[in-house]
Parts: C-alpha cells; structure tokens; sequence
C-alpha cells in the first residue's frame, strides 16, 4: 500500500498580506494633514491630529498620511500617548473646535 502522504497535492502556503486600501476621506484628510505640517501645534491642529491618528490606526493603507503623522508628531515632540492625553485636556476644556473668533463650530 502507498504513502498516501506522498500523494497528497500540497496547498501553496496561505499568505496575509492584505492589498493596501483607499481610505474614504484619503482626499480630505491629506489637506487637513497638509495644514497641520504646514502650521503650528494650536489645540485645534492637536485634536485634528489626534482625530486622524486614531482613523487610520490599523489602516491596511494610507502610507503617506501614517507617515506625515508620525513626522507631525516628532516635530512636536510627542508621541501618540501624550498626543492623546492633551486632547483629552482641550475637549474636556470645551475648546476643541473653537474657531479664530472664539465661536464654536456648529456640528449639530
């Protein structure tokens, strides 16, 4: 009797590597993060970057944009946990989406 072993087809070793993807809002959140490199660590500029930080954590793509928030971050000298942690301090103080002229914006 033959080795069925022997005969038996192997299957080609099962890889998981996922095809990168285009993010939804990819076209606004460059310019968003194009101002942010371009501008100063206002609060609104850290929650931004904090908002877009958490949107493509584990993102199977958006190459440019991780690594323009990782150059962001070391420019200000951060990291993400501090990064999180001074936005939790602007939301919790309410001036998250304060405009230039002290009103809110209305997401309502």
């Amino acid at each position: 009797m033959a080795d069925s072993k022997a005969s038996t087809p192997t299957n080609p070793p099962v890889t998981s590597k996922v095809a990168p993807q285009v993010h939804p809002q990819w076209r606004k959140d460059r310019t968003t993060l194009d101002g942010i490199l371009q501008g100063e660590a206002t609060d609104l500029s850290l929650v931004e970057l904090a908002r877009l930080a958490i949107r493509y954590n584990g993102f199977p793509g958006a190459a440019d944009i991780k690594k323009d928030l990782a150059i962001a971050l070391k420019r200000w000298d951060l990291t993400e946990d501090s990064l999180f942690a001074r936005t939790r301090e602007i939301h919790a103080q309410g001036r998250a989406y304060v405009g230039a002229d002290g009103d809110r914006e209305d997401w309502s």
